[in-house]
This record gives C-alpha cells, sequence and structure tokens, in this order.
C-alpha cells in the first residue's frame, strides 16, 4: 500500500508538472502578445483575424501584411480562446525564432500562416502525450513528416492542441489539461478526438489547423464548431512521426488532414501538403499533386444522397440538412440519386469495433498501465478487461433486451490470427460491394448526414455507437469532408421531443438527452468521394458551402 501510495504521488506531481507547463505556455503568449501591441498600437487585429485563409496568404507573400501583425494577432486570439475553451496543451515557443526566420527563406504557399497542430502529430522537442502521464517529458526528436512540410510551405506552427485521453473519444478530456469546452456553447463539447482544433480554429484563434481521424476525429470537431474539415484517404497525407490511439491496426483506416473555417483553406493547405517535399520525406505516400482541374470544374455532378443510415436515427436538424442541400444543388443543376445503406449495424460492430480492437482491447488497454484513471473510455477499458468467456455470457444474456450492447460486447471478443485474416478480407469484399453499388449509380459523389448538434459534454463517452456516420468512411477509407449549413431551430428542437431511435435501447435515449438545448448551434453535412479522390470531394463541399 505504501509502494502504492508513494507511485500515485510520483504520477500526481508529473501531472502537476504538465499543467504548470502549459500554464507557463499561456504566460509566454500573453507577454508575446503584449510586447508586440506595445510596440504595435496601431496595427488593426480585427481587420486581420477577418481575413480568409487565401486572402490572407496572398498578402503575406506580396509583403502588403507584415509577417509579425498576423503571428501576433493570432498569438493573441489564440491565447483568449485557450482562456475561454482550455484548448491549447503548448506554446510552440521557438516559433518566434522561426518567424523571423522565414522573412529570408522562400515564400511556399503558407508563407508566414500560423498553424495549430494537434497534440499527437510530433513536433521536435515536445511531447505529444495523448493525454497520458506516461508520455510528459517524452519530447520528439523531430517533426512529423506533415509539420516538415508544412514549415518548408513557410507555414509556422505556433500551438499544440487538447485530445482526449487515448484519442479513442469524440469528446476532448484528458487528467493532465482537462475539459476543452465547445466556443459557441461552454457546455457542450467540441467533438474530438482533435477537439482542441476545433474549439481553436472554431474561436477564430487559429486560422488553420492539422488533426487526425480514425472514426471522425477531425469531422466531429469541425461540425460541433461550425468549420470545415476533410479526411482524406488513408495513405493521400504522410502519417509518419503521427501517434495513432491504437498502434498497428490496419482494418480501420486513420487519416491526417486539415481543419479549417471554410472549404478554399482546406483546398489550399492541400495544395501545399501535396508536393514533392511530402512524397520525397514519406516514399509510401503516391505522388499524387493536387488535382487544380478537378477541384475547379464546372460541369454538373451526379450525387448520391441518404438522409438516415438506419443505425443512429438523424436529428431532426440533422435530416433538414440533407434535405435543404440536396435541393440547393438540385436548383443549381446537379443530379441526386438515393442512395441505400443496408447492415450499418453489421459494419459498427463486425468492422469498426471488432476491427480496431480486434486483439480484444489488450494493446488498447496497454496504453493506461500506470494511468491514473481511464478518461472517457469506461465502457470499452471495462470490455477490454473482461475475459472472453465473460463477454460471451454476457453478450447472450444481454441479446434479447438489448441486441445492440450484446454486439458490441460480442465484438471485443479476442480473435486468433486466422479471424483478423478473415475479418481484412470482409472489409475488402465490403469495400468492393460499397463501390460497386456507387458505380451501378454512375456517382461522382456522396452527400450524408453529419452527426450533430454538438452533444452535452460528457455525453460521447456514453454514446460510442454513434459514430456510425463518420467511421463508415473510415472503414472503407473514401475520403470525407464536412461543411456546417444551418443551425438548429426552435422547431428542431420542438420536433426532437418525438425523437426515439431504431432501437429504443439506453443509447438510443441518451442521444435524444444529449442533442436537447442547442437552439442556434451548427448543424453540417458530410460530403464523400471515391478513394484518393479529394479534389472531388472539396469540389461538392465547395458547391455545398456557397449554395
Amino acid at each position: 500500500l505504501l509502494l502504492r501510495w508513494r507511485r500515485r504521488r510520483a504520477l500526481w506531481r508529473k501531472v502537476k508538472e504538465a499543467q504548470q507547463r502549459q500554464e507557463r505556455s499561456l504566460v509566454k503568449m500573453e507577454m508575446a502578445a503584449w510586447g508586440f501591441r506595445e510596440q504595435n498600437p496601431s496595427v488593426n487585429v480585427a481587420s486581420i483575424l477577418s481575413l480568409p485563409l487565401p486572402e490572407l496568404s496572398k498578402k503575406l507573400r506580396d509583403g502588403s501584411l507584415p509577417l509579425e501583425h498576423v503571428f501576433y494577432a493570432y498569438v493573441g486570439k489564440a491565447l483568449q480562446i485557450a482562456t475561454e475553451t482550455n484548448c491549447i496543451t503548448e506554446y510552440l515557443e521557438e516559433s518566434e525564432t522561426h518567424l523571423r526566420k522565414a522573412k529570408s527563406e522562400k515564400k511556399g504557399l503558407l508563407y508566414g500562416v500560423p498553424v495549430s497542430i494537434k497534440d499527437s502529430i510530433n513536433c521536435q522537442g515536445h511531447d505529444s502525450t495523448l493525454g497520458f502521464i506516461k508520455n510528459i517529458n517524452k519530447p520528439a526528436a523531430e517533426d512529423s513528416v506533415v509539420v516538415q512540410v508544412l514549415k518548408r510551405q513557410g507555414a509556422i506552427p505556433f500551438v499544440k492542441t487538447n485530445v482526449p485521453q487515448s484519442l479513442i473519444s469524440y469528446d476532448c478530456k484528458n487528467l493532465l489539461f482537462g475539459q476543452t469546452c465547445n466556443p459557441l456553447l461552454y457546455t457542450r463539447t467540441p467533438g474530438g478526438s482533435s477537439g482542441g482544433e476545433g474549439a481553436l480554429i472554431g474561436g477564430n484563434g487559429s486560422i488553420l489547423g492539422v488533426g487526425t481521424d480514425v472514426g471522425g476525429s477531425l469531422r466531429f470537431p469541425a461540425a460541433f464548431c461550425g468549420i470545415c474539415a476533410l479526411k482524406p484517404t488513408g495513405n493521400r497525407l504522410s502519417k509518419k512521426g503521427v501517434i495513432s490511439g491504437v498502434l498497428g491496426q490496419k482494418a480501420v483506416a486513420a487519416a491526417v488532414g486539415p481543419i479549417a473555417k471554410d472549404v478554399e483553406s482546406l483546398a489550399l493547405c492541400m495544395r501545399a501538403l501535396l508536393c514533392e517535399d511530402m512524397f520525397s520525406l514519406d516514399s509510401t505516400v503516391p505522388p499524387l499533386p493536387f488535382n487544380e482541374e478537378v477541384y475547379s470544374g464546372t460541369q454538373p455532378l451526379r450525387i448520391g444522397y441518404y438522409e438516415t443510415d438506419f443505425f443512429t436515427m438523424p436529428s431532426p436538424a440533422m435530416r433538414r440538412a440533407v434535405r435543404e442541400a440536396k435541393q440547393l444543388l438540385e436548383d443549381a443543376g446537379h443530379t441526386l440519386v438515393p442512395f441505400e445503406l443496408t447492415n450499418v449495424d453489421y459494419v459498427v460492430f463486425n468492422f469498426c469495433v471488432k476491427g480496431v480492437f480486434a486483439d480484444g482491447g489488450a494493446s488498447f488497454l496497454k496504453r493506461f498501465e500506470g494511468e491514473l484513471e481511464t478518461g472517457s473510455t469506461g465502457l470499452f477499458f471495462w470490455l477490454a478487461k473482461a475475459p472472453n468467456w465473460l463477454k460471451t455470457l454476457i453478450s447472450w444474456i444481454a441479446k434479447p433486451f438489448g441486441p445492440r450492447l450484446s454486439n458490441m460486447i460480442r465484438s471485443f471478443r479476442t480473435n486468433t490470427v486466422d479471424e483478423v485474416w478473415s475479418l481484412h478480407h470482409e472489409i475488402e469484399e465490403f469495400c468492393h460491394q460499397f463501390t460497386a453499388q456507387w458505380k451501378n449509380l454512375n456517382l461522382d459523389v456522396m452527400l450524408c448526414p453529419m452527426l450533430g448538434p454538438a452533444l452535452g459534454i460528457g455525453y460521447p463517452a456514453k454514446l460510442s455507437v454513434a459514430v456510425s456516420y463518420t467511421m463508415l468512411y473510415n472503414t472503407l477509407d473514401f475520403p470525407a469532408g464536412v461543411v456546417p449549413i444551418t443551425m438548429v431551430t426552435d422547431k428542431d428542437e420542438e420536433e426532437l421531443k418525438g425523437y426515439q431511435g431504431y432501437f429504443g435501447d439506453w443509447w438510443d435515449r441518451t442521444l435524444a438527452k444529449a442533442f436537447r438545448g442547442a437552439v442556434g448551434m451548427p448543424v453540417a453535412v458530410q460530403c464523400v468521394a471515391l478513394p484518393w479522390q479529394e479534389e472531388l470531394c472539396l469540389r461538392l463541399m465547395k458547391e455545398v458551402e456557397t449554395l
């Protein structure tokens, strides 16, 4: 007991150390912003912050806007949003040195643009904690490839942002840095796992960020905070130097992608990243530069659409968002074709959950060894600890009154190598079938619902099954992006009183509560394309945003 008490005390000291470092970071940001304001009182910060990224980057490159003005305007605003939402974990102090050096370097596409970086993406000399105590004081030896390319394109990474412990959550809370709030309504989650990015950019404290997505981790924060994000095909951008939530799993594709206030900013970021530097620094990334012709195309599109996946019942606002987008696209001359999803429950449990936790959650559990708490992963943590015979027994008992719970428990069984290979084969077959259905309808792209509005803080931990709309496209490894197009109305809120869900289980009842009280909060739609067609996906997103 004494040894355990001493160990816990040592762990709490490390937690305190991380929190003090976070506080020192914010003080350094305050000093930097204050020092600049004192020396440059006439700089119009509000006008700088109001510029969209394409216009801002143009002014930075042609010299009509000094680099320091932009950098310190965003440092000041980022500090304000961090104080309000707790979204920043660390200030990259060397960004000030990088700023001074940038003036003598070649002007890349993102010259002088301050960029925020998700905690799990390595920045040299800084921790990538994933919210774990064991990762404190383990600075990365070098920048991840994506950060190296950003720097070569002239961008200035200036902060790292908060994540949920382990990344396997779409909330944003960990023991080290605490809960991040939604900048639009502090009682709501900003989404996750790139939640710090969503909160910072949604609050206008950063103009461009880079995050990761293995089940909606870029799309949830963007949708919940009223901004845009793109999850590319898994290997379109380099993942070298990016730490994943479950190391080594290949069944559900993770991706690195941009998150920003508008679609044009996402396109600019993709243009900048898809360059020779990316392809030479990571030879596993296919050398596919950004296809300007596809993105700028004007021909009418043939667009598949659906309002529900028949697994997670859409909120009234979600359904209305898809209908409104469909109508606007049809009025603009595009062809909209109904697309029918089937067996999404099978995909969620047998591909997504079983795929990520094919070892029964053993490697996931290992990440928590020596930690003080399990964060927002209670159910997963318990299932990972239970032996196979107990999971089978509880799954059988639960089946009559809770079929989804039964399936969730069963999908957490430890699998043999043979079973994992069979699973990978089954996922491949599913991808071929889905693509065949797509091509039979002669579709270019797809318009789909995106979970929303933002759920209350703490609800994502209780609603792991609500990732069905996003995680489908990680399993398929299709590029998918989100665009906010409407807000929750009083009428939506009234209709929510009749929300039953498709299963009438505890998860459905909890989701109904989680949606409530969100009048005025943004609601997005999801745009999807076939693998390696990010430009076409962005084209649909741009079309939806413009309309």
